[in-house]
């Protein structure tokens, strides 16, 4: 006896899933295969420098990078925690939705980063702008003005770089023009940088 109809349908478009997924992940592990790991270890090393020497540490990003800059904060504000050391201090300027929105309204948006780091940021602290095409106006203008601060800049971003390669004191690049993988790529990122801060916490906090 034939399936049905229906159930032949089902398991076609089942298939048809099962292959795009398959493509979808051996493209990203290709785009792993091409990464510059030792980027993210600096990045590491230069977050905990900025940590030992009590500065905060900013994090923004437009879209799916305001959600990773608010995930990044989240790991980093409550992963790191422990009995005996001082707090990483980390700020998303993606969080206070009254502020964006007026910035925007009254200003620019464009200004919605660079006016939060003049209001809050301090000579020595750190930024780390994430923007998958590299040039989001107001990531570039969050840069400038993190440098006119004197921030250390730190960098996530695809394509070739764009605009804020040139801002940036360290960059991690993903070899890619598809949005997608960018973004998978600066999660994993952002969870490396994060699971070997803690690891280094965790290690001091046992001497």
């Amino acid at each position: 006896m034939g399936f049905p109809l229906k159930e032949m349908k089902s398991a076609s478009i089942a298939s048809s899933s099962s292959v795009a997924a398959k493509e979808y992940f051996a493209s990203l592990q290709e785009v792993f295969s091409r990464l510059d790991l030792s980027v993210i270890d600096r990045m590491t090393d230069a977050i905990w420098e900025n940590y030992e020497k009590g500065r905060t540490l900013f994090v923004f990003g437009n879209g799916g990078s305001a959600a990773l800059a608010s995930h990044f904060a989240c790991d980093i504000g409550k992963g790191t925690v422990t009995s005996k050391r001082k707090r990483l201090r980390t700020v998303a300027l993606t969080d206070n939705v009254p502020l964006l929105t007026a910035l925007a309204n009254d200003l620019a948006y464009k200004d919605i980063f660079s006016e939060q780091l003049a209001g809050l940021a301090e000579h020595g602290d750190m930024v780390l702008a994430i923007s998958g095409s590299g040039n989001s106006p107001n990531v570039v203008q969050g840069l400038e003005e993190a440098r006119k601060l004197g921030l250390h800049t730190l960098v996530l971003t695809g394509f070739e770089g764009g605009r804020v390669k040139a801002l940036a004191d360290l960059c991690f690049i993903v070899p890619s023009d598809n949005m997608q993988h960018i973004e998978d790529t600066h999660l994993c990122a952002t969870h490396a940088i994060f699971r070997a801060i803690r690891q280094r916490l965790t290690q001091v906090n046992a001497e």
